[in-house]
């Protein structure tokens, strides 16, 4: 499967994918050494050393379709002054990533663009409105490389992904500008460990090879194991996702055997690290010592044949260099979400051996800062998709007061989480809505802030529904089931047990429930039992009780079973329309919304 990016297209094979869905691959033909290079890596120093040339890796993750600089705090990234302070710096947009990676690569003959997944899916409605083509388009005019499918890639089925590596209109959208067909993906999507329970093969390519004049370097892509459980049921049906280490593993094997030695992982699944600066040295005191999660056991099991993991899921900003299983050092990377930053790492590739030099490997966090002349390029794709999504983006809904926190608040009860779960009772508590008592909000599902400042020329304080979509973009359908205090218990438990132990996901609540949550303590009994009340009630394990949530909750997602006992269940409206018309009804230009309190849940630390 070796060769070169971006070209023949037609040579790309076609599998036969879960549930009779048509699936691509990315095979590329081969090509003579040096065909792809050009003015695209340009005409460099050599990055040579005799037996020894530097390759330049240039990797992000978590795009989420995040084509203009996301706004408030959601746009940023803190970190460390030469005086140890901390600041904060706006960051991201793609019009900077495409000036940062286009400068980053000057004077590099030897350059190789790769990310790790989520570049789609959960996008702001520039993108999302557009089933993510927008974005794409922008990644093959970024000369992206390879990347690994991430969870979100899984959001509309294999089939729809089959349609953003192959191209096509869309099955329902159609072509969204008159006389152009939507192309695909220049680069390859891989999925090694994404199988089709039919045949068992992968749905994708599983690796690919990248070669410059002899140097060549192989990739593999997986994401995380545990996609099924945040991904609706519809997204992954008739796919199986298996092992991530195994898989990596097997495929590294398999390219030992094709002659290819230098082996990078693509692995949707992070960590950690200890600070949220993006420049910590997260090997403090020791190799790999600042970081925890999912991806530090995955790195110390991984073959000592990959060469480097570049990784992601988390949206966590960390280069450490964490042992192998032969206890040597070796890069694990991640750079943030939202196009705000970008890793710049060197492989210093031995033509002798056709390995990388373990010892030499270098890799550092760049910020993408808002410092740099916008690319032209990218300039005129948002401007020309803005143009089509203006109708239904400009349109008013509501009005703030003040910036509302959601994704950028690192609480556990985030303000904009308590206004949407408020919104969520309200539009579903009235008897003939399904009588809910109660609502709960997934906090992944909160994607952006509110923010105060006019974004777009619409005036300070009004919220359009395009920065409402932003907010909440999967459009999922709510549910109002009935749940015994019980079962609501042990959902609550479940925020700090089970599979969110190790990273606790806490549900946003609506006004009236009340509860303790006690850091000090381990696993379930992080919940203090006793202080559960609903409007100043204690919690009646033996009482039924009606609870709204989106179909994605409803359906036990996130590492919520409980949730998914529920009875008698009623199907509302999207939660973006009961948000926005929560919006609508409880909020003028004189009267605007207040950030909540966020004051429902007590936490001892």
């Amino acid at each position: 499967m070796s060769g070169t990016p971006k070209k023949n297209r037609a040579a790309r094979r076609i599998l036969a994918g879960a549930a009779g869905l048509a699936t691509v691959g990315a095979l590329v033909a081969a090509m003579p050494a040096g065909a792809h290079s050009g003015d695209r890596h340009g005409k460099g120093h050599g990055h040579g050393h005799g037996r020894t040339v530097d390759v330049q890796l240039l990797s992000f993750n978590d795009l989420h379709g995040n084509l203009e600089p996301p706004a408030g705090s959601s746009g940023q990234v803190t970190r460390t002054k030469p005086d140890g302070t901390a600041e904060k710096v706006d960051a991201g947009g793609v019009e900077y990533l495409a000036t940062h990676l286009r400068t980053a690569r000057k004077g590099n003959p030897y350059w190789v663009t790769a990310a790790a997944g989520d570049l789609i899916g959960a996008s702001p409605l520039m993108s999302g409105l557009f089933h993510d083509e927008p974005t794409v388009e922008a990644l093959n005019k970024l000369k992206l490389d390879v990347t690994s499918v991430g969870n979100h890639e899984f959001d509309e089925g294999a089939k729809e992904l089959a349609r953003i590596q192959n191209g096509g209109c869309h099955p329902t959208g159609g072509c969204y500008e008159k006389g152009k067909r939507f192309k695909g993906a220049d680069f390859p999507y891989l999925a090694a460990n994404v199988t089709s329970e039919k045949t068992g093969k992968p749905i994708l390519d599983p690796y690919f090879v990248w070669e410059r004049r002899g140097v060549k370097i192989g990739f593999i892509g997986v994401t995380l194991e545990g996609t099924p459980n945040i991904v609706t049921a519809e997204g992954v049906k008739g796919l199986k996702f298996g092992d991530e280490v195994e898989t990596i593993n097997k495929y590294a094997k398999v390219l030992e055997r094709k002659g290819v030695k230098s082996i990078v992982a693509l692995v949707h699944e992070g960590g950690a690290p200890a600070s949220q600066s993006v420049d910590y040295d997260c090997d403090s005191p020791g190799a790999g010592d600042g970081i925890s999660g999912p991806i530090t056991d995955i790195a110390k099991k991984v073959s000592p044949q990959v060469d480097a993991l570049v990784t992601g899921h988390t949206h966590q900003a960390y280069v450490c260099t964490i042992p192998d299983p032969a206890g040597k050092p070796r890069m694990v990377t991640s750079a943030s979400s939202f196009g705000k930053l970008y890793t710049d790492t060197t492989l210093t590739y031995d033509r002798r051996t056709r390995d990388i030099v373990r010892t030499s490997v270098d890799s550092a966090n760049r910020v993408v800062t808002r410092d740099v002349p916008k690319a032209a390029d990218m300039t005129s794709l948002i401007q020309r998709w803005n143009a089509l999504a203006a109708p239904i983006a400009s349109k008013p809904q509501g009005y703030i007061s003040a910036d509302i926190n959601g994704r950028g608040s690192t609480a556990y009860e985030k303000p904009l989480g308590d206004l949407i779960a408020d919104a969520q009772l309200a539009g579903l508590a009235p008897a003939d809505k399904g009588g809910a008592q109660l609502a709960l909000m997934n906090p992944g599902g909160i994607r952006a802030d509110l923010v105060h400042a006019s974004a777009s020329g619409e005036g300070d304080g009004v919220v359009t529904y395009g920065e409402a979509f932003t907010v909440q973009p999967f459009t999922n359908m709510m549910n109002v089931v009935d749940l015994t205090g019980a079962q609501l218990l042990s959902a609550l438990q479940q925020q700090v047990s089970g599979a969110n132990e190790a990273s606790p996901k806490i549900l946003q609540v609506s006004k009236g429930l009340t509860y303790t949550l006690d850091t000090t303590k381990a696993g379930a009994a992080r919940i203090v039992t006793d202080s559960v009340k609903l409007d100043g009630q204690p919690l009646d394990p033996a009482k039924t009780y009606r609870v709204a949530m989106n179909e994605f909750l409803a359906g036990g997602g996130d590492g919520f079973p409980a949730l998914a006992q529920g009875k008698n269940k009623l199907v509302g409206p999207s939660d973006l329309d009961v948000f926005n018309a929560y919006l609508a009804a409880n909020s003028t230009a004189a009267k605007p919304i207040a950030p909540p309190a966020a004051d429902r849940i007590t936490v001892v630390q």
